[in-house]
């Protein structure tokens, strides 16, 4: 199932969740964007939508890599000791030559990095876990662990966490549910799908 199809189903949990709960409407639209978000989270391990939006270009970040490294080099030749000029120019040569290396794929680990630093600044666990998912997100193949059992169980504290620190209720089930509803789409029994999810990682790899 396509992304677009992923988050109308999101969207629609949040909505029924808000309208049981009978919430108010800031509250559901609140409930309905992170439906929206959640049914798309699985498919972070994989170039898509929400991936994109939540990582700069990997020639933006370059780019940013080599000014700073160049700075750092100008910078070094005009300040400090001989030694200290020898780090400083060896540190910005290193970070221009790293940042040559810098692909689109290596985005979002540098992404969930920095979720994670913003989770500690703070002092939230809810996005420190978001960041520590992100990361396994973009080490993992496709349709594997953040399509598993233990991705549910992972993103379900993730947005347990969420709903304690926004005091909302109605934010847990609605981010467990709309992630579930992914995996449910993209299950093999469904006609329009050509593969499964590998449910029971890492106990049995077997699509269903």
């Amino acid at each position: 199932m396509n992304g677009t199809a992923h988050a109308a189903i999101g969207a629609a949990t949040g909505f029924a969740i808000a309208n049981s709960m009978q919430t108010t409407p800031t509250t559901t639209l609140i409930l309905v964007s992170l439906g929206t978000v959640s049914a798309l989270v699985p498919d972070l391990d994989i170039d898509g939508k929400l991936r994109g939006r939540i990582t700069l270009s990997h020639t933006v970040t370059r780019t940013i890599a080599q000014i700073i490294g160049t700075m750092m080099i100008l910078y070094s030749l005009y300040e400090g000791t001989i030694e200290e000029k020898l780090r400083g120019v060896g540190i910005g040569v290193l970070m221009i030559i790293l940042s040559s290396y810098i692909k689109q794929k290596h985005m979002l680990t540098i992404t969930g990095a920095g979720v994670i630093l913003g989770g500690v600044s703070l002092q939230e666990l809810w996005m420190i876990l978001f960041g520590v998912y992100i990361i396994v997100a973009s080490l993992v193949s496709h349709r594997s662990y953040t399509h598993s059992l233990i991705g549910v169980l992972f993103f379900g504290y993730i947005a347990l966490k969420l709903e304690h620190s926004l005091s909302m209720d109605g934010v847990f089930y609605t981010c467990l549910f709309a992630y579930i509803s992914h995996l449910i789409a993209d299950i093999k029994l469904l006609p329009f799908n050509k593969r499964g999810i590998k449910l029971f990682l890492p106990i049995s790899s077997k699509e269903i």
